[in-house]
Order: structure tokens, then C-alpha cells, then sequence
């Protein structure tokens, strides 16, 4: 298993979350993807921590989620030290072994018809053999041929999950990732049939069962404090969030709106 524990397992998106973020005791906004971020994502309580990567123009990893920089200038035509972005071997380098970090892969177009060592992929295969041995890791991405050469490289060493997109069919997002061989798959709220209300989806509590009896744990991608309990409930195994300390916070208080199966129990 990949997540462990009786609810799911809350994990820091970008770090403390998305875009600039006021932690707890600090006074600036902390930015995404950064070592900071993703400490501060960890001491709200955190147990896993959600980065992601892309390549720059002389083949190194570094912390971003889109393709461009800060001033709109393609990543792919800048060095690491020209982009000012942390590189994803000295953030390796400097968290604590047990920090456990979902690697969230980001190819560019590139990937297409660069050579196959200069690819993405490639040049994240030789970091993710060494850090296995040191931490928890997950490696996620939107690229299904990423995953499978990683999956060719790496054997079962790394656990790897298919993520999907705002409103991307649901059964076919399960069905790709298990086809695929996948540990796990990443749902967009949006294709989860709670907010907004889909109705021609299953309930997602069916949903999520056919994916663990396919083998795969789900995690849902970015869900509101307010609607935690309801993914709860619906047995995802993580949650992928912006506001660390909102959705702990909603998770560890009884949710009106959610049926408790011990109340339940006692009634029958």
C-alpha cells in the first residue's frame, strides 16, 4: 500500500498549496514548490507532500508546475540557474528522510522528439532509484508513456499513479489506470460527481470500490475543506489539498451531512 490509516491521507499540494500561501507563524506568503513550502506543509500537519517537476534547457529537474517561469519565458530555453528554481536533486537533498513526496512529473512537448535520454523521464529515473532508499515516494503524472518507461526502468521500486483532468470521465480514468498497471489514480474533483453534481456517475463510494478491487488507491485532486468529509466517506485514500490545516481540521470534526456507519450500526 502506498497510504496508510483509517482516513485518508492529506497531502500538501505544491507544498503548502497552490500559489502563495500564508502559513501558520509566518509572515510573508511562502511560494509553492519551494523546500519552504513544502516544510510548512509538513509541521500543518501534512503526511505527505505533493511537487512538481519539469525539465530545463540543460537537462536538469527543477520545482514547477507550469512550462514557463515567473516572467513567461519557456523553462525548456533557460538553464536551471537562469530559471532561479529549485532543482529537484538539492530539494531531494535537503528534506528530512521522512518526508514522504508525491513527484508530480510535468513533460513538456519536447519529450516528442528530443532523444530518449534527454527526455523527462529519462533524467528523473537515476534520482528516483537513490531516493527510494531514502523516502516514501509516489510518482504521478498526466504522461501514461512517462509512467511506463518509469515503470520499465524502476520495476515496482516506486509506486506510479495516473492523473486526470477536469471533467474527464471517471470510468475511464479508472479503467486506463488499471489497464496501465498503475498503483493509483488521481481525480480531479471535477470528475468525482460531488461538486459539481454529475449524474451520470455511479456514486463515488462505488466508484472508489471498483478501483480498490482493481487494485489502485485513488486520490482526489484539490477538494475543498468543507467537502473533505464527503471523500471521506467515499473511501479515497488521499486527498491532494490546498489548505493543509482546513481539510485535518474538517476531517477530525463530525460532519452533519455525513452518515456515521457506527450510529448506523447501532440503529440496525
Amino acid at each position: 500500500m502506498i497510504f496508510d490509516g483509517d482516513r485518508p491521507v492529506v497531502v500538501g499540494h505544491r507544498g503548502a498549496g497552490s500559489g502563495a500561501v500564508h502559513l501558520p507563524g509566518a509572515e510573508d506568503p511562502v511560494v509553492e514548490n519551494t523546500v519552504e513550502s513544502i516544510l510548512g506543509a509538513v509541521r500543518a500537519g501534512a503526511a505527505w507532500v505533493e511537487i512538481d517537476v519539469t525539465r530545463t534547457a540543460d537537462d536538469e529537474l527543477v520545482l514547477r508546475h507550469d512550462p514557463t517561469g515567473a516572467d513567461g519565458a519557456f523553462l525548456v530555453d533557460r538553464t536551471a540557474v537562469e530559471s532561479g528554481l529549485p532543482r529537484l536533486a538539492d530539494v531531494f537533498e535537503a528534506l528530512p528522510p521522512e518526508v514522504a513526496l508525491d513527484v508530480d512529473v510535468k513533460t513538456i512537448l519536447e519529450d516528442a522528439v528530443d532523444p530518449p535520454a534527454r527526455r523527462t523521464g529519462a533524467l528523473l529515473v537515476p534520482l528516483l532509484r537513490a531516493e527510494a532508499r531514502r523516502r516514501p515516494l509516489l510518482v504521478t503524472s498526466f504522461d501514461p508513456s512517462l509512467l511506463l518507461g518509469l515503470r520499465e526502468e524502476l520495476g515496482n521500486a516506486v509506486p506510479l499513479g495516473l492523473l486526470t483532468w477536469v471533467r474527464f470521465p471517471l470510468w475511464h480514468a479508472v479503467a486506463a489506470a488499471a489497464g496501465l498497471g498503475m498503483n493509483a489514480v488521481g481525480l480531479h474533483t471535477g470528475s468525482c460527481g460531488i461538486d459539481p453534481p454529475d449524474a451520470r456517475l455511479r456514486p463515488l463510494d462505488h466508484n472508489v470500490d471498483v478501483a480498490h478491487k482493481a487494485g489502485l488507491e485513488v486520490l482526489a485532486w484539490c477538494p475543498a475543506p468543507a467537502d473533505a468529509p464527503r471523500y471521506a466517506a467515499a473511501g479515497v485514500d488521499a486527498m491532494v489539498v490546498n489548505d493543509v490545516p482546513g481539510v485535518i481540521a474538517a476531517l477530525s470534526s463530525p460532519d452533519p451531512d455525513v452518515p456515521d456507519p457506527a450510529e448506523d450500526a447501532v440503529q440496525d
